[in-house]
């Protein structure tokens, strides 16, 4: 089975969706970060970084890996 993490909560694959491990819904982007509880901004930001000028890509690491990120 193939398992990873959105917004630190697990997952997994389940052949055709991806699904929480602890409900097996399908997920949803609207799930808040484990770590901070916040919603992701309405641009898909993490909501406690926000938008970053000249990234490219950014991530809290949600509690599960350390923070990072990626300037052009």
């Amino acid at each position: 089975m193939t398992k990873s993490y959105s917004r630190g909560h697990e997952i997994y694959y389940d052949g055709t969706d991806w699904r929480y491990t602890n409900n097996e819904k399908v997920i949803d982007e609207h799930r808040p970060c484990k770590k901070c509880g916040r919603t992701p901004t309405p641009e898909g930001y993490d909501a406690c970084l926000g938008h970053i000028d000249g990234a490219s890509s950014a991530c809290c690491g949600h509690g599960i890996e350390n923070p990072y990120t990626i300037i052009d």
